[in-house]
């Protein structure tokens, strides 16, 4: 039950605090007074949502408040809205608006004028008849979803790996020839550097060795050999009376031994250089194979070998690839068997549904003054999406000697106002704590207008009913009535009992509220709903 709710700057509401009660609430007032904004509160309450044209011209912000009462369990909830933002509290804590949703469902169940429409689309039939679903229903189209959700899921999969298993060869195909192409050339790092060093020793290799051999028979006519090896002997012959030139004979020993590497060392460079024609065209042949990988693959032989691992981790990869892509392919297979057969489950559950919807619904429909109608729901094969593979209509004839037809063409306005009450009533909303209606009513009037109150009055035996309405038929039905009242761009919400109430009647029943006659009237009306 909802046992408080608080509004403020709601549209043309500056504030408002309400205690409904149980049983069966009105809530009355002139066309153009707001009216309808407390099931618009009861709507932000539930995590629908926020418009920005909710909020009033008071400040910058809308707040709703409303104290909940289920299985002697009370909640508060309350949701802020501002320009462009919506916060949401239960029990003061700050929750996502969704949380409001899930916290309500099952609990409160609001329905309005719009549902009309929803008879018209093939989606809002769908939700109708899935509402009545029992607890088999309810698992089948759960299955359903899983099997839908598992068929997208392996789908994107496919998607991600890049496409069909053609394009997959086609890439592995080139990425291979890359790798394999690099690998055959055989380079080491710092290979290149050698590389040129030894192709500018073997193209001048013949100059090379003349300077190489001139060096050598410098130091060789120099006599710097055997210059320095006197040095040395002379030095240690010194050291035999001065012990202290030890040094200065290690450094004259030192300067022979280095002299004396050096030529060997030029003799044999000298020697390793001998001209090689063959030689040369081969490290010649060599670097232009480098020259040419730098060229597809990169600006070094660094990143050319950078290149070829890559490629080797690509190649791996789309190896492991092209077998999940087959794999895939069987599983996508699979997939698309087991949501065929769900959605099929699922289409019988739905007829199945829908014949206990079309029983009770016209049981409803009885009551409310049709004689003899008839709903039929059709539910036919369609594309596969993620509610199901069917499309829903629901045709309607207000008695059986008339053929039914799509009810936006064959319902009056009456006639429509009742069918949603009795769908709905149907599909559940007699199963919740709160069942809340916005001008269904609509279009209803003298007897069939009794019926409706009546209706309503019954349903709020074991729960709280709420209702927005213009009719006088059904408000006399209520425990409780309120009224929006405006003056100027202000509303303001009261409780009418007594006199006050007898006094709203006839206004809504006539226009005047201080018309004896009309005030006769709502005396009758309330005597007739047991609520004078």
């Amino acid at each position: 039950m909802l046992d408080e709710l608080s509004v403020e700057n709601l549209g043309l509401i500056a504030e408002a605090h309400v205690e409904p009660g149980p049983g069966f609430v009105v809530i009355t007032g002139e066309t153009g007074t707001g009216k309808t904004l407390l099931l618009g509160a009861l709507r932000l309450m539930s995590g629908e949502p926020a418009r920005g044209d909710l909020i009033g011209p008071a400040n910058d912000e809308t707040r709703v408040e409303g104290r909940v009462i289920v299985d002697d369990r009370e909640v508060v909830l309350t949701r802020r809205v501002t320009q462009g933002r919506s916060r949401a509290y239960i029990d003061g804590a700050m929750v996502p608006a969704k949380a409001l949703t899930e916290k309500m469902r099952g609990v409160i169940e609001i329905v309005g004028q719009h549902d009309q429409m929803l008879l018209t689309e093939p989606a809002g039939v769908r939700a109708l008849v899935d509402a009545a679903f029992d607890a088999a229903g309810e698992r089948t189209s759960a299955e359903y979803h899983e099997a839908w959700e598992a068929l997208v899921a392996l789908r994107q999969e496919q998607e991600l790996l890049g496409g069909d298993r053609r394009a997959l060869e086609r890439e592995l195909e080139v990425v291979r020839y890359q790798r394999d192409e690099i690998a055959a050339a055989g380079f080491e790092r710092g290979e290149d550097e050698l590389l040129d060093i030894r192709a500018n020793r073997l193209r001048n290799a013949e100059g090379l060795v003349e300077r190489l051999q001139a060096a050598s028979a410098a130091i060789e006519e120099s006599g710097a050999v055997d210059s320095v090896d006197r040095a040395v002997s002379e030095l240690r012959q010194a050291e035999m009376t001065d012990g202290s030139l030890g040094e200065l004979v290690g450094q004259a020993a030192e300067v022979a031994g280095l002299i004396s590497d050096l030529r060997a060392e030029i003799s044999g460079v000298a020697q390793s250089l001998e001209h090689d024609p063959a030689a040369l065209q081969e490290v010649e042949q060599r670097l232009a194979t480098l020259s040419e990988l730098r060229r597809k693959y990169g600006d070094t032989l660094d990143e050319v070998l950078g290149f070829e691992a890559r490629a080797s981790v690509r190649v791996d990869e789309l190896d492991r690839l092209m077998e999940r892509a087959e794999g895939l392919g069987t599983e996508i297979a699979d997939a698309e068997v087991a949501l065929s057969t769900a959605a099929s489950t699922l289409r019988d559950a739905r007829r199945r549904s829908a014949d206990r919807l079309t029983v009770t619904a016209t049981g409803h429909l009885t009551d409310l003054g049709i004689e003899s109608p008839v709903i039929r729901f059709d539910v036919e094969p369609a594309e596969p999406g993620p509610n199901g593979a069917d499309s829903l209509t629901v045709a309607f004839a207000s008695h059986d000697t008339l053929q039914p037809g799509p009810v936006s063409r064959i319902a009056s306005g009456g006639e429509l106002s009742r069918l949603v009450l009795a769908l709905r009533l149907a599909a559940g909303a007699d199963a919740t704590a709160i069942a809340a209606f916005d001008e269904i009513d609509s279009g209803v009037g003298g007897g069939t207008a009794l019926a409706v109150g009546e209706k309503l009055a019954i349903l709020a035996e074991d729960r709280q009913v709420l209702c927005v309405t213009h009719l006088p038929q059904v408000a006399a039905f209520a425990h409780r009535h309120y009224v929006v009242e405006r003056e100027g761009t202000i509303a303001t919400v009261r409780v009418v009992e007594g006199d006050s109430r007898v006094e709203e009647l006839s206004r809504m029943l006539a226009g005047l509220p201080e018309s004896e006659k009309g005030r006769d009237h709502a005396a009758e009306l309330l005597a007739l709903a047991g609520r004078s």
